[in-house]
């Protein structure tokens, strides 16, 4: 079985800086603001609250992943699922708490070495922002799972 590094296009720590900073409040949707600790990116994500609460300070690992298969063989989302409700093969999931399937839908590049990628996770969006080589696996309209965990 291959190393699940070869799954992860992106991982780091992030501490919670605002919660919903633009004083939009959504039913069972928050906005986390967030800062990672190992390579510096800003993050704002849209989490569903009623299934997985995050408050200002904690911190959270964050990994995008291009499978959930350990061995890195590709997968949809239907497969996961199957698969998920079955149990009958260990996933990349298992080692997380809340996790989304979604895509890139843009992608700019700043003159300063800086990148800016917006995902979207069915209706729930992502915007991370960070220096292109931290972020440079991820490619535009690419299919990824998007994992968390309370750190």
């Amino acid at each position: 079985m291959e190393s699940s590094s070869k799954v992860t296009l992106f991982e780091d720590i992030f501490e919670i800086t605002a919660l919903n900073p633009d004083g939009f409040k959504f039913d069972r949707v928050n906005r986390l603001q967030a800062t990672g600790t190992t390579f510096e990116c800003d993050l704002l994500l849209d989490i569903n609250s009623e299934i997985y609460h995050l408050m200002e300070n904690d911190r959270f690992t964050l990994v995008l992943a291009s499978t959930l298969h350990l061995d890195g063989s590709p997968a949809d989302h239907l497969s996961y699922v199957t698969t998920a409700h079955t149990g009958s093969e260990p996933t990349l999931a298992d080692n997380y708490e809340y996790v989304m399937h979604g895509r890139v839908f843009d992608i700019k590049y700043q003159k300063d070495g800086t990148v800016v990628l917006a995902f979207s996770y069915g209706g729930l969006l992502m915007r991370l922002t960070g220096d292109k080589k931290h972020l440079n696996a991820i490619r535009p309209d690419q299919r990824l799972y998007l994992l968390l965990k309370k750190d």
